[in-house]
Order: structure tokens, then sequence, then C-alpha cells
């Protein structure tokens, strides 16, 4: 990396430390910057400022917003491979082409020979050890370590049940494209007029982040850690 800027230097450099010192009074996490902190703030409260010019959505980051643009919109592939043909809209995705070249796999398993070319096959991976089961199929309830288990399950379970139709903001399954609009618009469209939480001084504006937030009131603090006495509300 290299700046013109020490600002953008100094700012830079924060992403190789691991200290957190920017703390959520919302929840446990903690983040290297004021302005991740700020971000992550906005995903508590429905707050999305960054709108989009072309169309009704809006974003939480300005990254959010230049990712939904490239998408939908200007269909603009900056990232290009000196290697081959691929481009990409984002930078982390050409970052995980490239090592197709070099074979490289930065992101080690502690519990076996495992690596990964990126981070979140890594943490998909540790499913394996840990035997959490995240997925569950929205038919029968039956529960998976991994998305694709769970989908070749409902393909050959379930056959002309399944759902087709994924929400983008949700791991919600929707069979009709119609229904998926209406989810789309009940849960996850903007609203002007914020909805305030009875139990604290959050607020939201977006429907589907409200019910999420209402769930961490439920019962006090509903999952435990089996290791330790840590507990927590998601």
């Amino acid at each position: 990396f290299t700046s013109a800027r020490l600002s953008n230097l100094k700012r830079h450099l924060k992403t190789h430390s691991d200290e957190k010192r920017y703390l959520c009074h919302l929840c446990p996490k903690a983040f290297r910057t004021a302005t991740l902190l700020h971000n992550h703030v906005n995903t508590h409260t429905g707050t999305k400022p960054y709108k989009c010019s072309e169309c009704d959505t809006a974003f939480v980051t300005r990254g959010e917003l230049s990712r939904h643009r490239r998408y939908k919109h200007t269909l603009e592939k900056p990232f290009k491979c000196t290697i081959c043909e691929y481009s990409s809209v984002e930078a982390s995705k050409m970052r995980r082409h490239i090592r197709s070249h070099t074979g490289e796999r930065p992101y080690p398993c502690d519990l076996c020979s495992y690596a990964s070319k990126d981070a979140y096959k890594l943490k998909r991976h540790m499913l394996t050890h840990t035997g959490e089961k995240r997925y569950e199929c929205c038919v029968c309830r039956a529960r998976f370590t991994q998305s694709g288990t769970m989908k070749i399950h409902m393909l050959q379970k379930h056959g002309e049940n399944v759902p087709k139709h994924r929400c983008p903001h949700c791991s919600t399954l929707i069979s009709r494209k119609s229904d998926l609009s209406v989810h789309l618009r009940n849960l996850h469209s903007y609203m002007e007029e914020a909805i305030k939480c009875s139990a604290c001084e959050a607020v939201f504006h977006e429907r589907y982040a409200f019910l999420q937030h209402k769930k961490t009131h439920r019962g006090g603090q509903r999952f435990k850690c089996a290791q330790c006495s840590y507990p927590c509300n998601q």
C-alpha cells in the first residue's frame, strides 16, 4: 500500500492492528476505527444514510452503495486481472481470484491441515469441527453445518416444493417472485418514519432490523458459551 497523504497511510495501518478501542454501546462488539463503529451502530438503528440516486434503495455504508451501483446500474468492473481476462466489481473478489493463479491459501485451519483462499470458506470449514448446524431447511426444519448440504437435502427430499427465490437481505427463501417482492416491501424497504423500540432507545428505519432487535429483549441472554461463562443475546 502506498499513498501520497500521511492521513491515508495512518488509516491503512489501523487495518493491520488488532487493537479495537471503539466499543459499541448496544452490543459487545468493538472496532478498529470510529468509521467502522459508526457503520455498525447504523445496523442497530436501521439508519441507511447512503441513498442511491437512480433507485429507491438505501445503504448503511458508502461502500455498499458503490457496490450496488456497479451491480445494478453502471455494470462497471474496475478491477481487472493482469494474468487473464477476468474482471470484478469488488477488490476482494479480485484478490480471491488472483489466488487461483498463485495457489496461495493464506487462511489455515488451526485444528487440521485445511487451508483456504478466503476467510469465508475457512469460517464455513470450522463448522465441521464445532458441529454447529446453522442452516435450517425451511420445509422440514432439518439442520445442517453447510448451506450446500442443505440445498442438496432440499432438492432430494422436497423436490418441487423447494423455494426458488432467496431474499438478498436475510435468509428467507420464497417460492414465488411476486411473494419475494411483497417480502422486500414489507420488511426491507426504507421507512421515512422510524420505529422506536418500546424497551430501549433504539430506533429503526427498516422493519426487519426492528424485529431482529426485539428478539434481544426476550428472555434475557439466551445463548451461553459451553466452554466459559460468556452469555449473549444473538
